[in-house]
């Protein structure tokens, strides 16, 4: 390697594997030639990629690693006590581009399918289907090959975001998506501090001393002998809802299915033990004692992350749980000595997103320097902060029965801007057509088979159960085009929000990233970080200016506030007490 080696006019160092290790080819902002490719040993690399962020760029702008997958890369420089700026990651960046509107007629996304359109290098293949769109589900596939030109495709990408019809919106999306990506690989790095005998305690509290793998915890097998009382079935299994459904019938109990919403409107001695069954299984299969084992390691949780692994841009998880942790085991959430934890998440994020992205001056002052539900009440819409609730979630994800359906209507006579927004959303889903995010994330379309059945439900052979059959699944798909524009753009701004933070604390501490305050834990609007508690007010205060930067950057001077409620605590349980 030659160490010496400065490209002062490049603002891309473009990484992929060669014989004898990584080629790092130097590109311009157009992506043309900025001098000799350079090969770099494997072992050198984080020396490598260290040396070129100290140096940094001259005239050209700041620099950004360009590479196929960030958790691919980054990890062995964040081991060596490095850090990245800025990177563009190019599956990610592909995906984005290979279905937004804004690029259709662009080469990169008339091309055929290839490796680049095959999962990131974290993602698990799992099923995927229509009815998951908005589950955690990843796309199919399994790992590219490593033989895949990023220089070629980075040109490709460029040329796409040049000509589409919205280059500004495009440039920022990728740039938060590809930031995400090194949030999250810095996060999964660092770890969420984790003290396992608090787990245990708390573990053993609610269920009873630790037992084997398959063996029912002792305050389970309690609860599950008063069921089989109560409904006077000595053969119970309550693990198994199969069971369970058959044993409410036996009861004479009318219920299609064991879900919490549907038991809690029945009466019956059974449902309360049964709820509470549901509640403490629930813990022990997904946080429980295999879990702690599993996946706290050295006093740290080290959540896997899929940026964009919902089709919304929202995050999923690799296993772990990442996306939710109970607030039954939030209290093993405990600082390092020294330290505290700076909980953070954003209040009513996604009608506050509506509001501006329809420019509703009238529901974003509803929701200025206040709750946004009671500035819904105190605008006469509806009498109470609960009705304000639904009808607002009812607007947002098509309720067209029950209260929040109801109330709808008086919503949209309040907020007309916004109401529209979500209904041309619809509308569009309805007929079959993508919708856009602000930054223009694309949504999918259905599948030729859906415009088949449209086709011939409409046709002279058609009848009016096939039109009942595909007017019903043309109303499911406008329900997620409604949605797909709030939640897709709410993730944008969350995106932006952690990438400015973690912007400033760079700023702060420049060394390896466990030294200094640092982001560890991310779920939809809320951040968790670890920092040196003599600077957790500091950090509290750049917590609450990345939210202004993050409306800044997708609202412009619209009057929009997007308030926080922010703890500095010891562990996360005390967070919201």
């Amino acid at each position: 390697m030659d160490g010496g080696t400065r490209h002062d006019r490049c603002v891309h160092l473009v990484l992929s594997r060669v014989d004898g290790g990584v080629l790092a080819t130097p590109l311009t902002a157009s992506g043309e030639p900025d001098g000799d490719p350079v090969t770099v040993a494997d072992a050198d690399l984080p020396r490598y990629v260290a040396d070129q962020e100290a140096r940094g760029t001259t005239g050209g702008g700041p620099l950004r690693w360009v590479w196929d997958d960030t958790a691919r890369w980054y990890p062995s420089v964040l081991a060596a006590g490095g850090r990245v700026a800025r990177c563009v990651d190019l599956r990610l960046c592909h995906r984005i581009l290979r279905t937004a509107v804004a690029t259709r007629d662009s080469a990169l996304a008339a091309a055929p399918d290839g490796t680049w359109d095959a999962p990131t290098h974290q993602e698990r293949p799992v099923r995927s289907t229509q009815t998951q769109l908005f589950d955690d589900a990843l796309l199919d596939g399994s790992r590219p090959a490593d033989d895949d030109d990023p220089v070629a495709e980075f040109r490709a990408q460029l040329a796409a975001v040049a000509g589409s019809t919205d280059p500004g919106g495009l440039r920022l999306l990728l740039a938060a998506e590809s930031a995400g990506a090194l949030v999250a690989a810095e996060m999964r790095f660092a770890g969420l501090p984790w003290r396992a005998d608090v787990h245990e305690r708390l573990l053993e509290d609610a269920l009873g001393p630790r037992v084997p793998a398959g063996v029912r915890p002792r305050r389970l097998e309690e609860i599950a002998e008063v069921l089989r009382q109560r409904l006077d079935d000595p053969a119970l299994n309550p693990d198994s809802p199969a069971d369970v459904l058959r044993s409410l019938r036996r009861a004479g109990l009318v219920v299609d299915s064991t879900r919490k919403w549907e038991l809690q409107r029945l009466e019956h001695p059974a449902i309360e033990p049964l709820l509470e069954y549901k509640r403490l299984y629930r813990l022990l299969t997904a946080n429980g004692w295999s879990w702690l084992d599993e996946w706290v390691q050295a006093g740290r949780f080290h959540p896997e992350y899929a940026v964009g692994g919902v089709v919304t841009g929202r995050w999923a998880a690799n296993g772990g749980g990442a996306m939710q942790l109970p607030k039954a085991i939030r209290s093993a959430v405990v600082a390092d000595r020294g330290w505290k934890l700076v909980v953070a998440d954003a209040a009513q994020l996604e009608p506050r997103v509506l509001a501006a992205m329809a420019g509703d001056l009238a529901m974003a002052a509803a929701g200025d320097g206040r709750d946004l539900y009671d500035g819904v009440v105190a605008s006469g819409a509806v009498e109470t902060r609960q009705q304000a609730k639904g009808a607002m979630l009812g607007a947002m994800y098509g309720a067209t029965q029950g209260e929040g359906g109801r109330l709808v209507p008086r919503l949209a006579r309040a907020y007309p801007r916004a109401l529209d927004l979500v209904a041309r959303a619809a509308a569009a889903g309805e007929r079959g057509e993508p919708v856009t995010t602000r930054l223009g994330r694309t949504s999918p379309v259905p599948d030729p088979a859906w415009f088949a059945a449209r086709s011939r439900a409409w046709s002279v052979d058609g009848t009016a159960a096939m039109q009942r059959a595909v007017e019903s699944r043309a109303r499911s798909w406008g329900r997620f085009t409604r949605n797909f524009v709030v939640q897709g753009t709410a993730a944008e701004w969350a995106l932006s929000w952690m990438a400015s933070l973690r912007g400033r604390l760079a700023a702060r501490w420049q060394g390896p990233l466990r030294d200094g305050g640092h982001l560890v834990f991310f779920v939809h609007d809320e951040i968790v970080l670890h920092v040196p508690e003599s600077d957790a007010a500091w950090v509290a205060e750049q917590v609450e200016a990345a939210a202004v930067d993050a409306g800044r950057i997708l609202f412009g001077s619209f009057p929009i506030t997007f308030p926080l409620s922010v703890a500095v605590v010891d562990d996360y349980g005390s967070a919201k007490d």
